[in-house]
C-alpha cells in the first residue's frame, strides 16, 4: 500500500469567521463547513468527548485542503500563533500565487503584515511570509 495523496492542514483558530474571509481572500474556496462531536470524533483525537466546529477549505486547483477548526470543547490547551520561524513543530503553509504585490494587498485588508521583507530567490521566486488573522504564519512565492 503506498500513499495516494496529502489531504489537508488543520489549523486551530479562535475565529473561524475571520479565518475563512482571509483564506477565501488569498483564493481557497469554502467547500463546506459543520460541527464535529461525540464520542467518535473524540476516539480520533484521544480528546474523549469534544465539540468543534469546522470549514474546509479548497485550493483552487482542487487538490490539497485547508480544515480550519474551532474548539467549543474541550479547551484550547496551548498557544503557537506567534512563534518564531525557528520553533519546533508545524509552523507554515506555502502558497503559489500569480501576483504577490497583489496578494499582499488583498490580505493587508484582513490584517496581515510582512513578516520579514519580500525577496528573490535568484531567478525563480519572490517569497515573503507574512502574519495572518490570529497571528498564523503564511509563506507566499511567486514564480518568476
Amino acid at each position: 500500500m503506498a500513499l495516494k495523496q496529502m489531504h489537508n492542514v488543520g489549523i486551530v483558530v479562535e475565529s473561524l469567521d475571520e479565518a475563512i474571509a482571509f483564506f477565501t481572500e488569498l483564493g481557497l474556496k469554502l467547500e463546506g463547513r459543520t460541527m464535529v462531536e461525540g464520542e467518535w470524533a473524540g476516539r480520533v483525537t484521544g480528546l474523549g468527548l469534544q465539540r468543534v466546529e469546522i470549514a474546509m477549505m479548497v485550493t483552487p486547483d482542487g487538490h490539497s485542503r485547508l480544515e480550519l477548526s474551532r474548539f467549543l470543547s474541550p479547551a484550547v490547551v496551548a498557544d503557537h500563533r506567534n512563534a518564531p520561524v525557528n520553533a519546533l513543530g508545524y509552523l507554515r503553509i506555502m502558497f503559489n500565487v500569480d501576483d504577490l504585490d497583489d496578494t499582499l494587498a488583498r490580505l493587508s485588508k484582513h490584517g496581515a503584515q510582512v513578516v520579514g521583507e519580500v525577496v528573490r530567490y535568484k531567478d525563480v521566486y519572490r517569497l515573503c511570509y507574512l502574519r495572518g488573522p490570529e497571528g498564523l504564519l503564511i509563506g507566499l512565492a511567486e514564480e518568476l
